[in-house]
């Protein structure tokens, strides 16, 4: 098998060099080789002071270079169409250069993949997290959202492996432009998962502030627009029914009974029904939209990557003896 390990790297150099020993150690004892391939997306910080890497298992490690930044999914999607256009290996790894993704968790993803036959994507579904109770929660209420809106739980971040077969469809997918994950889901394109646990950073803190941890999130959703829009509109048709079957009983209430409806009623049962008319226009029109734009292809990853791409560079290793990379070596 032909691997690739795909990294998007954003200034987080002192990390991936430490993913690049533990990644080589991991590989070199199974004995396996792979390349590595890192999307440098727009750093500001320059690769070129990254020592010498002393690796066994990994026979090169090369960096795409970005014009400008795009945020980690589009480097994702950059990364994934210039290897299906070029180089096209047996199975691409898509992992985060900060630990968190464990590098001891590799094999376990290829060896799943080489028991599915190849035939499926196979995600790394963490089963627990260490962040604080605030982001907790926050994290469990979009979860809910996202469950509601799309009918899609959210179980699975990047780290995971891509068979060459899926990689060819996954690169013809517009929303991976969004989201990798979701766009996978939404493609309909076979995948598994196995539980992982979450690593530990190798250095730094995260590079993702709150404002692009929200927009990482709405640009999951995104990807199911057209889902959202139409659950919007039953759930709004369903309301205004309700409300106009309440406001009807009244009517007979009062006609029947003679008794006077109270005039606050009055008011807020027509202010919700101008409501429910104002949600049902901009469900409509939203619904009128996502369909207008599945006429339209968008970005298309395997045309379009290359207008992103500034240039390529190699890092320099020196080939070790498998057997002395080994851990107790």
């Amino acid at each position: 098998m032909t691997l690739t390990v795909l990294t998007p790297v954003y200034n987080d150099w002192t990390a991936l060099t430490a993913l690049v020993g533990a990644l080589d150690r991991e590989l070199a004892h199974r004995q396996r080789t792979a390349t590595l391939l890192i999307v440098d997306d727009g750093s500001a910080d320059p690769s070129d002071g990254i020592a010498q890497f002393e690796v066994a298992a990994l026979t090169s490690v090369e960096v795409l270079h970005l014009r400008r930044n795009l945020g980690h999914q589009r480097a994702i999607a950059i990364g994934l169409a210039y290897l299906e256009a070029g180089a096209a290996p047996d199975a691409v790894v898509v992992m985060d250069a900060d630990g968190e993704d464990r590098p001891e968790d590799v094999n376990r993803l290829l060896d799943t993949l080489e028991a599915e036959g190849s035939s499926r994507v196979v995600f790394a579904e963490r089963t627990r997290r260490s962040e604080g109770r605030v982001f907790a929660s926050l994290y469990w209420a979009y979860r809910f959202i996202h469950l509601l809106l799309t009918g899609e739980r959210v179980r699975v971040g990047n780290f995971s492996v891509i068979p060459r077969q899926l990689l060819r469809r996954l690169v013809a997918v517009s929303d991976l432009w969004n989201h990798y994950a979701a766009a996978v889901f939404h493609a309909r394109i076979p995948f598994t998962t196995i539980p992982t646990r979450r690593g530990t950073r190798y250095a730094g803190g995260s590079q993702m502030n709150f404002v692009s941890l929200v927009t990482h999130g709405l640009s999951a959703m995104s990807v199911f627009g057209d889902r959202i829009g139409v659950r919007l509109l039953i759930v709004t048709c369903a309301s205004a029914g309700f409300i106009v079957s309440v406001a009807g009983a009244l009517v007979v209430w009062h006609a029947v009974s003679g008794t006077s409806i109270p005039a606050w009623v009055a008011t807020g049962g027509l202010a919700t029904i101008v409501l429910l008319f104002l949600l049902f226009a901009t469900s409509l029109g939203f619904v009128f939209i996502i369909l207008a734009g599945r006429g339209n292809p968008g970005f298309l990853p395997f045309r379009e990557f290359a207008h992103y791409v500034s240039h390529t560079t190699s890092l320099p290793v020196r080939r070790l003896n498998v057997d002395h990379h080994l851990p107790g070596n």
